[in-house]
């Protein structure tokens, strides 16, 4: 990677009267203020779903694993565990606590995947225990939730049994959904739950002490936390919230905060400034979302194919989004998802749909054969930043000029655009996705039609089957054929318009150390960051 002349950031600005304004990094007490992109939307870990507040979570909260420095799985909770194909028991560390000082049980985290998994709750990510015994019943309303395959034999052993073998089943651990929750405090907050700063319990390295909605909040060292000395950051100050990369940027420079994303313009105007720019893969997809619904013209496969045959991802990646890093879309599997031996992608190519407005202008003649005339305006919702609203507009001159379509684009702030998604107010939607555990599955079955983040509600049997194939195998071969095959099926159905897989470029002050980007996990995670003198 090509390195760029860093100049150092100014510690503090001065100001006409002598005085100085604070520093984003402060040495002395070891804190760092930074921002991000929107308010956490959900901070009851059964009910989030969206990466701001997963980022969040991932420094208030710890499951029965974690992720270390370089992504890979290690103790967290539990101190160890043993795994068959009928079991996973973990032991927990009698040293975990919750931040009220009192210690964190097995029986905490039954209490939360029951809570999870209650009709009730309507978690979206409660397909994400269906592993577990009875786990699919109990969230379908069959079975009562104590019925779960996960008991607690005492305070420090929690024993889960599965439903079926699950290769990935420790992976899923480390999850959000999977965090514990205290039976007692939630039943204290009834309604009122994750709702602001102290309506939550805390079992992680930091506690939040403040939150000031769609302003800011804060994060301090958690002195309760089991591996409190490994943790060098006493506060982590996000005193910004902004969507604005133009305005984070300015932040940065004026030295206010310590660390943001670029993207085509302001990417330009670091150059210039000639600040270190890294990069990252984030191992993310983004893509455009039909509603298959079948009352949505989108339901319609042959418009859904017109669409399929005029979108070029290069000119997405080159043109559109225009910064370093992004690879053209090609399927919902990314490139860096293991195969059997290999990468999946090398070991099963995504097929390509090949560009011709001729071949597009078929496909649609027979959409408006079946939809009977004309097809009414789009409407494609996607959220208020810049990039999702030059991509809006990308693709909305797109079908215009190359197909005569008629799109509206519907901009709604990050929360909204999620309630809409969820309700199913739109024709398409730009989306993405990041990864929830490291297993191919973790794309897999998101377009599976009992996953409720599977938002325009696709719906085919035969990919259903190839998805449960690879959930009941630890077999790779087995798995991985399975998955090649509903590759191939999506591409087909036209059931998503892939546009890019996200790689992001971004600065840091260099007084901040230890910043962990992955692909798994809180990214960035600031766990074990410090700041050097």
């Amino acid at each position: 990677m090509r390195r760029i002349t860093v100049i150092l950031t100014c510690l503090f600005i001065q100001l006409t009267d002598g005085t100085a304004l604070a520093s984003p990094v402060d040495f002395e007490n070891q804190t760092i203020t930074v921002a991000i992109t929107q308010e956490p939307p959900q901070m009851n870990s059964a009910k989030a779903t969206d990466q701001v507040s997963g980022l969040v979570l991932g420094h208030l909260m710890e499951g029965l694993v974690r992720y270390d420095r370089r992504g890979r799985l290690e103790p967290g909770v539990a101190e160890r565990w043993e795994m068959t194909d009928e079991k996973a028991t973990f032991y927990l560390r009698k040293n975990a606590l919750w931040s009220d000082g009192k210690p964190v049980t097995a029986h905490d985290f039954v209490f939360a995947w029951q809570t999870a998994l209650k009709p009730v709750t309507a978690s979206e990510y409660s397909f994400i225990f269906f592993p577990i015994k009875n786990a699919q019943q109990i969230n379908n309303g069959e079975l009562p939730a104590d019925k779960l395959g996960a008991v607690a034999l005492d305070d420090h052993t929690l024993e889960v049994t599965l439903e079926r073998p699950t290769a990935y089943f420790i992976k899923l651990t480390a999850f959000n959904t999977f965090f514990p929750i205290r039976e007692d405090f939630f039943n204290s907050k009834g309604d009122k739950y994750a709702a602001n700063a102290d309506d939550l319990l805390y079992n992680g390295a930091f506690i939040m002490t403040e939150w000031k909605h769609s302003a800011s909040l804060k994060m301090v060292k958690n002195p309760n936390y089991w591996n409190k000395d490994e943790i060098t950051l006493n506060a982590i100050n996000v005193d910004y919230i902004t969507a604005d990369t133009r305005a984070r940027l300015n932040l940065y420079t004026d030295g206010k905060i310590a660390f943001t994303r670029l993207d085509g313009e302001t990417y330009k105007d670091a150059l210039s400034q000639r600040f270190r720019i890294r990069r990252f893969t984030t191992g993310s997809v983004f893509f455009i979302e039909y509603n298959h619904r079948p009352e949505k013209v989108t339901s319609n496969l042959n418009l859904r194919k017109a669409i399929q045959h005029v979108f070029d991802p290069d000119e997405m990646v080159n043109r559109v989004l225009a910064v370093p890093g992004n690879l053209r879309g090609e399927s919902i599997f990314p490139v860096w998802l293991n195969g059997v031996e290999d990468k999946f992608r090398r070991e099963y190519p995504a097929p390509m749909a090949r560009y011709s407005v001729a071949t597009a202008q078929q496909y649609l003649d027979r959409a408006r054969e079946e939809l009977g005339g004309e097809i009414p305006p789009l409407v494609l919702l996607v959220s208020d930043s810049p990039t999702a609203t030059k991509q809006g507009e990308y693709m909305q001159g797109l079908m215009l000029n190359k197909l005569g379509l008629d799109v509206k684009i519907d901009v709604q702030t990050f929360k909204q655009r999620l309630a809409k998604m969820t309700s199913g107010d739109f024709d398409m939607v730009g989306a993405g996705w990041g990864p929830d555990f490291d297993d191919i599955m973790t794309f897999g079955d998101l377009m599976a039609s009992w996953n409720l983040n599977n938002r325009g509600r696709y719906n085919n049997p035969a990919y259903d089957r190839l998805v449960q194939i690879a959930m009941n195998s630890t077999d790779p071969k087995t798995r991985m054929d399975a998955m090649g095959q509903a590759q191939q099926i999506l591409f087909d159905d036209a059931a998503v318009l892939p546009q890019y897989e996200q790689g992001i470029i971004y600065v840091l002050h260099p007084k901040v150390k230890g910043v962990v980007r992955r692909v798994v996990g809180a990214d960035p995670d600031y766990t074990h960051a410090k700041v050097v003198p």
